[in-house]
C-alpha cells in the first residue's frame, strides 16, 4: 500500500525542469505567496497549505495519520505546534515572521508585496482522512499470475486464455483504504469478470475495478508518453532508518526489492513497489567501510558487492543469489589499481553477461569479466582502453554495455571529468557520439541500460557536491538509434530524452536538515517487469532519497 503525499519546497530558489511539476497549490504570483508549508517540531512532514483563488484562506491539509503507511493517528494537540514556511517572491515579506503556529486556530498573516500593497491570509490546518482509493497491483500467487492493471479503464487484465482455478489474491491499495468484495480472504472465480470496489479512508471517495481474462495490447514502440507514474519517494534517514551520512552509494534492483548499500552497514532492502523497508541483509565477514563499498544487481536478481581497491586489498566481487543468501566470493583481482566506486554487470550471472568497472585513474580504461553459461571465463578481466574523452576520468565514472554477450556491443559512459555522456561504440572503443559538456558543478556518476518493448533506454543522474546550488537529476533517454544523441540536457536541446525527474527535489540539500552529498555519490537502475508491460527507472542520491518511477507500454 502506498501513495505518501511527498512534498518538497526550495525556500530560496524557483525548481526547473524539462516538464512542469504538478501543481498541489495554485499560484498566488500576483501577491507573490507561491507557497505554504508546515513541518512537525521534529522536522518531518512537509503539508501544503491549499489556497483557494479569490479567497484569504489558507488550509494546510495534514494526513489524519502520519507517516501515512503507519497507524499514527493525528490529534489536535500534534497539530497546535507546526513549523511552517513560505515560498515567496523576491522582495515580498510576511508579518508576523511564521515560525510555529497553533493550526487548530486560524491565524491571521499580512503579505507585503514588491509595491508595498497589503494582503490579509488565514492559515489553519485541517486534518483529513484519504480520499485515496486505486488498486495499485493485484497478483494471484497461486496461479503465478499478475494482473496488468489499465488505470485509466479500471481494468485489471490476467494474461491468459485458460481456465482459472478460484484464488486468493493479492492486491496493494492506497493507504487505509479496504476492498470489496476481499479478494485476499476470499477465493474468487475468474473464468468471468469480477468487480472490486476499492474505498478511500474517507469512506466516500470509491473506485470500481474489473478484473478479466484478456491480453492487453502494447504500444507498437516504447513507453507510452505520459504513463510516468511515481511509486514511492523514501527518505534515507527519516524513512529508512539509515543514519550515517555520505556512505550509501548504491543500489541494486531485484524485481521485489532494492537494496541500498551503506558502507560498514547491512544492506537495507526496501518493497520495490512501495518503497517500505522489508529488512536487513546479514552481510557478515564483507561488512567494512572499504569492503562492502558499492553493490548492484543482474537481470535475474542475483546481487552483486565490491569492494574499494587497492584500499581493501585486491579487488573482489561477492554474489547473493537473495536478500537471505551468504555473501559468495565470484571474482578475486590483483589489477594494482584503483577500482571498485562502481561495478555494472549486462545480463545475468545465471546466463550470459558482460561485468564492467571504470579503472580509476587519469585515463579512460575499463576492467571487463565475462559471464558465459553462468560461468566466470576469467578471474582476471579484459583491460579495455577507449577513447575520445579529453580528459578521461578520475574518480566519478560509470559503464554500461548494450548486449549481455556481445563484447563488441555499443556501450555507455556517465564521467565527470569530461562533464558529458558518451555513446561509444564497441568494437573500436571510441566514442562515437557524446551530449554537450555540461557545467563542471555537475557530476555524472551513474548510468543503466535497458531494452523495453521494442526500444532502447538508457538512464543517468546529475550531482552537485557542494554546500551551495544544487543539480540533483536523473534523466531517461531513447537509445534506439543514435540519431537524436546529440545536444545539452541542461538547456533542454537533446531530443532523446523521453522523461526527467524534478530536479533539486530528491537530492540531501532537499531534506530537512539539509545535508550536502560530500562524496557526489548517488546511482540509477532499470528494470522490465516479467510480463513486459511494465518498466521501473529507480534511483538513489546520497543522504537524500530513494525513489522508484513505473513506466507501462499499454496501448490506452
Amino acid at each position: 500500500m502506498k501513495n505518501i503525499l511527498f512534498v518538497f519546497v526550495a525556500l530560496l530558489t524557483v525548481l526547473s525542469g524539462c516538464h512542469d511539476p504538478e501543481e498541489l497549490v495554485p499560484s498566488v504570483s500576483g501577491d507573490g505567496l507561491n507557497s505554504i508549508t508546515a513541518t512537525f517540531e521534529d522536522g518531518t512532514g512537509g503539508f501544503k497549505g491549499y489556497i483557494t483563488e479569490g479567497s484569504d484562506e489558507i488550509v494546510i491539509a495534514i494526513p489524519y495519520y502520519f507517516p501515512e503507511n503507519s497507524n499514527n493517528q493525528i490529534t489536535e494537540a500534534q497539530i497546535s505546534r507546526m513549523r511552517v514556511t513560505a515560498n515567496l517572491d523576491d522582495n515580498v515579506t510576511i508579518s508576523p515572521a511564521l515560525l510555529y503556529l497553533d493550526l487548530t486556530k486560524e491565524n491571521v498573516i499580512t503579505l507585503t508585496d514588491q509595491v508595498k500593497t497589503k494582503k490579509q491570509y488565514k492559515i489553519k490546518g485541517e486534518i483529513r482522512k484519504s480520499t485515496a482509493c486505486l488498486l495499485e497491483e493485484f497478483k494471484l500467487p497461486s496461479l503465478g499470475m499478475t494482473g496488468v492493471i489499465n488505470e485509466a479503464t479500471k481494468t485489471i487484465s490476467l494474461v491468459t486464455v485458460g481456465n482459472l482455478e478460484p484464488a486468493l489474491a493479492e492486491v496493494s491499495l492506497s493507504y487505509h483504504a479496504s476492498i470489496s468484495p476481499d479478494p485476499t480472504t476470499v477465493a474468487l472465480d475468474y473464468n468471468s469478470e469480477v468487480q472490486l470496489t476499492v474505498t478511500a479512508h474517507d469512506g466516500v471517495t470509491k473506485n470500481v475495478y474489473t478484473v478479466k481474462k484478456e491480453v492487453p495490447q502494447k504500444l507498437k514502440y516504447g513507453i507510452r508518453q505520459g504513463s510516468a507514474k511515481l511509486m514511492f519517494a523514501k527518505k534515507l534517514k527519516a524513512d529508512l532508518g539509515i543514519s550515517v551520512d555520505n556512505l550509501t552509494g548504491g543500489i541494486a534492483a531485484t524485481g521485489d526489492y532494492i537494496l541500498l548499500n551503506t558502507r560498514n552497514e547491512n544492506s537495507i532492502y526496501i518493497n520495490a513497489k512501495t518503497g517500505d523497508k522489508v529488512g536487513e541483509i546479514n552481510l557478515g565477514a564483507i561488512k567494512g567501510s572499504l569492503t562492502n563499498f558499492y553493490n548492484t544487481a543482474d537481470d535475474d536478481g542475483n546481487i552483486l558487492v565490491c569492494n574499494l581497491a587497492p584500499n581493501a586489498g585486491t579487488f573482489k566481487v561477492w554474489k547473493l543469489t537473495s536478500v537471505s543468501a551468504t555473501p559468495e566470493l565470484m571474482i578475486e583481482w590483483d589489477g594494482a589499481v584503483a577500482i571498485g566506486r562502481k561495478l555494472s554487470v549486462k545480463g545475468s550471472i545465471s546466463g550470459n553477461a558482460i561485468i564492467t568497472a571504470p579503472i580509476l585513474a587519469a585515463g579512460q580504461k575499463i576492467a571487463r569479466w565475462t559471464v558465459v553459461g553462468g560461468v566466470l571465463t576469467s578471474q582476471t578481466p579484459e583491460i579495455v582502453t577507449m577513447t575520445g574523452l579529453a580528459k578521461g576520468w578520475t574518480t566519478n565514472a560509470d559503464v554500461i554495455y548494450s548486449s549481455s554477450n556481445d563484447v563488441n556491443s555499443d556501450y555507455f559512459v556517465a564521467s565527470y571529468s569530461d562533464n558529458t555522456f558518451a555513446w561509444v561504440n564497441g568494437t573500436t572503443n571510441a566514442v562515437s557520439k557524446k551530449l554537450d559538456v555540461i557545467s563542471t558543478n555537475y557530476i555524472p556518476n551513474a548510468v543503466d541500460h535497458i531494452e523495453f518493448n521494442n526500444a532502447k533506454y538508457v538512464t543517468l543522474n546529475w550531482i552537485n557536491s557542494f554546500s551551495w546550488g544544487s543539480a540533483d537529476a536523473v534523466w531517461l533517454l531513447d537509445v534506439s538509434s543514435d540519431t537524436e544523441f546529440a545536444g545539452n540536457l541542461e538547456t533542454k536541446t537533446c531530443k532523446s530524452v523521453v522523461w526527467e525527474c524534478e530536479r533539486n527535489v530528491y537530492g540531501g540539500k532537499s531534506v530537512t536538515p539539509a545535508v550536502v552529498n560530500a562524496n557526489a555519490t548517488g546511482d540509477v537502475a532499470l528494470r522490465v517487469s516479467e510480463d513486459g508491460y511494465y518498466m521501473y527507472l529507480y534511483f538513489m542520491f546520497t543522504n537524500g532519497y530513494v525513489v522508484g518511477y513505473q513506466f507501462d507500454c499499454i496501448d490506452m
